[in-house]
């Protein structure tokens, strides 16, 4: 009775120790998922401050045109983070609408529109801070 004690005690070391991978395993994906989330609201928010700018930015155009440029380059830049850091199919494609939105106002303002519609631009950025938080 004793090599059965021994097999069954070793089975059960080895099925806790491979509980305990998983469970290991799980928590790190899980903090990985929160920690990715996390990102992805920090850099939601930070777009839509960026946003906010590019709204004052077109309002005050008269006075200085490269604030338009250097707001957009910012939300560029923050959807590139986004983009790098996720591989939520929901994010993606509110990030990619988001960055079409941003072309076109670019292309409206390479145009000389002076006022172009934001209103794009904002809704998808409502968007992509919806589809970033948890």
């Amino acid at each position: 009775m004793g090599a059965s004690r021994r097999r069954r005690g070793r089975r059960t070391a080895i099925a806790a120790a491979v509980a305990a991978v998983a469970l290991t395993a799980g928590l790190t994906t899980g903090c990985d998922a929160v920690n990715k989330a996390l990102d992805c609201v920090q850099t939601a928010d930070t777009i839509a401050d960026s946003v906010t700018d590019l709204q004052q930015a077109v309002e005050n155009a008269a006075n200085d045109p490269t604030q338009t440029d250097e707001s957009l380059a910012s939300i560029d830049n923050n959807l590139d983070k986004i983009g790098d850091k996720t591989d939520n199919a929901d994010v993606n494609k509110a990030v990619d609408d988001l960055r079409k939105a941003v072309d076109n106002v670019r292309t409206a303002v390479d145009n000389g529109d002076k006022t172009p519609d934001l209103s794009p631009v904002t809704d998808a950025a409502g968007e992509l801070t919806k589809v970033c938080t948890p």
